[in-house]
């Protein structure tokens, strides 16, 4: 399965019982520190989301570090 993260290709090994979740995925690429957030397809996936959302071939996702300010 192949999807782009932040403008790059990444290969995925293929599902063998089931989809990758969200939560998986940043668990594969090492991304799980805090105030993390993604959209996927120009759409936001809230966090209560992560460990049912899964990831489809070709979808483009967008992770970016949340910061405060005012």
């Amino acid at each position: 399965m192949n999807i782009i993260v932040n403008d790059q290709t990444v290969t995925l090994p293929a599902p063998v019982n089931k989809p990758m979740t969200v939560q998986q995925l940043l668990k594969h690429i090492q991304r799980t520190q805090p105030g993390t957030a993604l959209a996927i397809n120009q759409t936001i996936i809230p966090r209560s989301a992560w460990d049912t959302h899964l990831i489809n071939d070709g979808d483009n996702i967008l992770l970016f570090q949340a910061i405060a300010g005012g």
